[in-house]
């Protein structure tokens, strides 16, 4: 092998060169049902991103006019609380929060295809802990997703 096949093996991880060794891992979705592309497919990283950003700002101008009238410390404990609020009330009741609706992206439970409040405060409380966040499967599904039995998807 040449060092440079090594080293770009190496740079594109190990998903890439297992598939240029042959093996097949099919698309994202693929082993939970989903369609490849489209409504109900599995909502890219960039999406979650996004619609994480847009709640955790809604959440701090919500702390910061309402709760601590200013910029302290506390504002983030308490956009941190109100996070956790809007994910329990909204992804427990219409399936989404209002950044996920934004970048159109719903959570969905795989049995049944509604979340109940039970797995949305699961969800929640996970995702508010971070790190389960941030540990991902090949589905592109957090551990706080696996955990709580769901998945987001595209509106």
């Amino acid at each position: 092998m040449d060092r440079r096949q090594a080293v770009g093996s190496w740079l594109s991880g190990p998903r890439a060169a297992m598939e240029e060794a042959g093996a097949d891992f099919g698309y994202r979705g693929e082993q939970l049902g989903l369609p490849e592309e489209g409504p109900g497919s599995i909502a890219r990283p960039g999406r979650r991103l996004g619609a994480l950003a847009v709640d955790w700002a809604l959440c701090v101008l919500i702390a910061y006019g309402l709760i601590t009238d200013g910029y302290n410390q506390s504002t983030s404990n308490w956009a941190l609380l109100v996070f956790l609020v809007l994910g329990v009330l909204t992804v427990g009741t219409v399936g989404f929060t209002p950044g996920k609706r934004l970048f159109g992206l719903r959570v969905v439970e795989l049995a049944t295809g509604r979340v109940n409040p039970l797995r949305a405060l699961l969800r929640t409380v996970l995702l508010c802990l971070a790190i389960p966040a941030l540990i991902w499967d090949r589905d592109s599904r957090g551990l706080h997703d696996r955990l709580a039995k769901t998945v987001e998807v595209r509106i």
